[in-house]
């Protein structure tokens, strides 16, 4: 009998990053982190998700945290494990586009501050707006030798193998396939992999959540079908919105061509340090319960979880719980409206507030939100499938739409790096705190201001500035 080919299907431990981000509103803070890193680091993991999503946000707004200083503190830990984050295109971490200056001192600095793998997406999978964030990290890995481009396309399709070679040409190092609903069923997943795996060399990398239950079954078909990585999350953090539990798939592919060689009781261990945490998480209300079930509605509506729950305390607000089920069947008319962009941050808040307006107005586009105008005017960039021309006749009559990346169609053309400096140069202690203030200026500044506050043990907001007094 001819020897079976030994394939190790390598995990991306989401934990630090996407599972908290998924489970308790990304509020882990770094001094739960740092303690069990060192037993982290021996697992032998692909590597760790860390930073980037909405880590760096809720660091500095809830967290009186510096998320570059939680990136050193991790980085120093971790000796033998690449680093990973998560990085939204031309948006960085924001939620508009920036100039190609700031993408590239943003990409600079994640390296140079100790992320290993960058992985860019964009919220229509328009691939011009991730190209500057994959040229900025090109030319890090030609001069230093470090960093790798990841492109991550979120999940809709019809048109993924085409997109494989369109991505090998860009210059990336590998692909990821970002399910961020749990849309993914395992025989189309072992359909895609196969695909995708013609069109491309490169490594392909498979991310989803178990909101709709299928997750731990799409990723076993899709390693068979010759997918390089899973990400996974330690199980006290894993299932529900969350990824499949890693300490799960290990043992699933074990003794096969494509056992991971992890050792469980380190990963035993890890869980038992996380464990306790989520008991304090569940207990405070920071985990609610109802994110660890099954939610079928997302296969059957093909809507995220986050997006059903948004969409819940909308309609709430307005009083109108029982129009539910007629906002789901409006959704997906008005994502084939606009050219069927994916479910993800911003574009599935743009399209849930819409239909919402739609079915409580009773009447369709009577009224559009500022953001879904901007979609139909091009200014997030281009989606894949044509917009409906009647509706951008109502809602935009007789306006110039444009066909440019994002960044070009809202005017961010100029370098705006130096402005953003002088903006902000009384709190600049480091070159960092420049790009974190051009990401969340308001919220940077108040971070910087408690920083300060910290530092000389003065409150600001307390001084009597008039007569120069200041409690300490």
């Amino acid at each position: 009998m001819a020897e079976i080919t030994k394939k190790p299907v390598g995990i991306m431990e989401t934990v630090l990053r996407d599972a908290h981000q998924s489970l308790i509103a990304t509020r882990m803070p770094t001094e739960i982190m740092l303690p069990i890193v060192e037993k982290m680091d021996k697992v032998g993991y692909h590597a760790v998700e860390c930073w980037g999503g909405a880590t760096f946000d809720a660091s500095l707004r809830f967290l009186k945290e510096d998320p570059w200083e939680r990136l050193r503190k991790l980085r120093d830990g971790f000796k033998n494990t690449k680093l990973q984050m998560l990085f939204r295109g031309q948006n960085i971490l924001g939620y508009r586009p920036y100039a190609d200056d700031v993408v590239d001192a943003f990409v600079e600095k994640s390296i140079a501050n100790g992320i290993d793998i960058i992985r860019i997406f964009d919220c229509l999978n328009d691939l011009r707006n991730l190209q500057e964030a994959v040229n900025a990290t090109n030319e890090i890995k030609k001069r230093e030798g470090r960093g790798h481009a990841q492109i991550a396309l979120s999940y809709t399709l019809e048109y993924w193998a085409d997109m494989a070679k369109k991505i090998e040409e860009m210059g990336a190092d590998s692909i990821c396939i970002k399910d961020m609903a749990g849309l993914l069923l395992p025989y189309r997943a072992a359909e895609l992999i196969k695909a995708m795996k013609e069109q491309t060399n490169l490594p392909i990398q498979l991310h989803t959540h178990y909101t709709s239950g299928v997750a731990s079954m799409t990723y076993l078909k899709a390693v068979e079908a010759g997918v390089d990585v899973i990400d996974c999350a330690i199980s006290p953090f894993a299932l529900g919105t969350s990824q499949p539990a890693t300490e799960v798939m290990v043992e699933t592919f074990k003794g096969t061509p494509y056992d991971t060689g992890y050792d469980q009781t380190l990963l035993a261990e890890i869980a038992d340090y996380f464990a306790p945490y989520r008991d304090e998480c569940i207990k405070s209300g920071l985990m609610n319960t109802k994110v660890l079930g099954v939610n079928i509605k997302t296969l059957l509506y093909q809507v995220p979880g986050g997006m059903l729950s948004n969409m819940v305390s909308q309609l709430k607000e307005q009083k109108a719980e029982n129009r539910y089920r007629d906002v789901l069947e409006e959704i997906p008319r008005v994502r084939k409206d606009c050219g069927e962009p994916p479910l993800v941050t911003p574009s599935s808040q743009i399209v849930g507030t819409q239909a919402i307006f739609n079915v409580l107005l009773g009447e369709r586009y009577k009224m559009a939100t500022g953001e879904f105008k901007d979609l139909l005017r091009g200014n997030y960039g281009q989606t894949v499938k044509p917009m409906n021309q009647e509706v951008i006749d109502k809602v935009i009559p007789g306006e110039k739409r444009s066909t440019a990346r994002s960044a070009e169609a809202t005017g961010h053309t100029e370098p705006e790096l130096a402005t953003l400096e002088a903006e902000m140069k009384e709190w600049k202690k480091q070159d960092e705190d420049v790009l974190s203030y051009a990401l969340f200026p308001q919220v940077a500044t108040d971070f910087f201001k408690y920083r300060e506050a910290q530092q000389t043990k003065v409150d600001a907001a307390k001084a009597d500035t008039e007569n120069k007094a200041y409690p300490v």
